[in-house]
């Protein structure tokens, strides 16, 4: 039997479950990341998604087993540059960070604070680390590469195949959370 988590923006307006096991938890160092948490912490009554140590934890799952229950017309996106092709997306209710996409993959990387504590797939891996901020100290209890590796990218690519190299389109996400400021 297929394992079903259920996950939900700080509200509870916009609700997700998702099957299975990861495809893998990381946490991610760079300046991307980092750049669009800060913009995203910035909202109105936001969770914090960023550590203290600048990383964000992403709880890569493929898009086919991920599926929102409840508030998709809630969603909006932001994009760090118009043209890219990664976006996060928000639940605009309570301004609760969702998801990453990189759009042209077939996984979405599910922000970790949506677990409890408890509940939340242990990291893996660090990513990114080359692009962490000056002075960050990780333990070494998992790996700290400075980029992704091979075996971030066989994750990947082991899940692409499962999935008949499909990459599901998410059509849902209308709008810009900078469309909802002004």
């Amino acid at each position: 039997m297929t394992q079903t988590t259920h996950l939900s923006c700080t509200c509870g307006q916009t609700r997700l479950a998702v099957e299975g096991t990861p495809i893998v938890a990381t946490e991610c160092c760079c300046t991307s990341c980092r750049t669009a948490g800060g913009r995203l912490e910035a909202l109105p009554g936001a969770p914090k998604i960023v550590e203290p140590n600048g990383a964000t934890q992403l709880i890569l799952y493929r898009k086919d087993r991920v599926h929102f229950d409840k508030g998709t017309e809630l969603l909006r996106e932001h994009r760090l540059a118009p043209q890219s092709a990664t976006r996060r997306v928000v639940a605009i209710c309570c301004n609760t960070p969702m998801f990453l996409e990189f759009t042209k993959g077939h996984w979405l990387s599910l922000y970790g604070y949506l677990w409890s504590p408890e509940a939340r797939p242990r990291i893996e891996m660090r990513t990114m680390t080359s692009d962490a901020l000056p002075g960050a100290s990780f333990s070494n209890d998992i790996p700290n590469p400075k980029r992704q590796t091979v075996s971030f990218f066989v994750k990947l690519l082991s899940a692409w195949l499962a999935m008949g190299f499909s990459v599901p389109k998410i059509t849902f996400v209308t709008g810009k959370i900078d469309d909802e400021a002004g």
